[in-house]
């Protein structure tokens, strides 16, 4: 069941137009829509992308994909949350005709991945557009609650540096060390019998989802 709306996204006003960058939560309603852009516009926006789709998988090769998996899964043992990180190129073409924002794609993800099913309401995803140098960030409705607006502000406005600069790994790494320090503040992992830490079950798989993936089909 579709979670209700939790209210609206938080854009950082430093943004600039190459390399936006924003945090939601899940579920929250999509600001009101301007005028629809012009057909010159679309078009312009529909042939940028699909020239740097192709630098995906150069962005992202496998190794660092590895990298990032072994982070995400070390970073899942202290706390409760749960990360998925997903990567696209550019917007499905659907999305561009109609001139949707990287953050309705990241909502839309957010839902495909079942991030909102989690335990504990803490699911997070962190969503990198290439086209527009993009960073979102959703939180679903247990760290939204704990965790003000302007926090989220902050941290994706830090995070654009890496990305406008193309140190993907860098702004990644990045991303998710400050997701993972705000759930393990507010969702830390249990202790074991023999005193360690316990997390709980990985509800979720813990590599990146790049952009051909079949969970992230319109």
């Amino acid at each position: 069941m579709a979670k209700t709306p939790l209210g609206p996204s938080a854009s950082p006003s430093s943004a600039s137009p190459s390399a936006s960058s924003s945090a939601t939560t899940a579920g929250a309603s999509s600001p009101a829509q301007g005028p629809a852009p012009s057909l010159l516009a679309r078009i312009v926006r529909l042939v940028h992308h699909r020239w740097v789709e192709g630098r995906l998988h150069r962005a992202l090769p496998p190794d660092l994909l590895d990298r990032i998996t072994r982070r995400v899964a070390a970073s899942e043992r202290r706390h409760t949350g749960q990360i998925r990180i997903c990567a696209e190129g550019s917007l499905p073409t659907s999305y561009l005709w109609r001139g949707a924002s990287a953050r309705e794609r990241a909502v839309t993800l957010f839902g495909k991945l079942r991030l909102w099913d989690t335990e504990h309401n803490n699911g997070v995803l962190i969503y990198l557009l290439l086209a527009e140098h993009a960073i979102e960030i959703v939180a679903d409705r247990g760290l939204a609650r704990t965790v003000p607006p302007e926090t989220w502000r902050t941290l994706v406005v830090h995070m654009g540096e890496a990305f406008r600069a193309e140190r993907y790994e860098d702004g990644l790494t990045q991303a998710l060390a400050e997701v993972s320090a705000l759930l393990a503040t507010h969702f830390p992992a249990g202790v074991g019998d023999d005193g360690a830490a316990a997390s709980g079950r990985n509800e979720l798989p813990d590599a990146p989802v790049l952009a051909g993936d079949a969970l992230l089909k319109e």
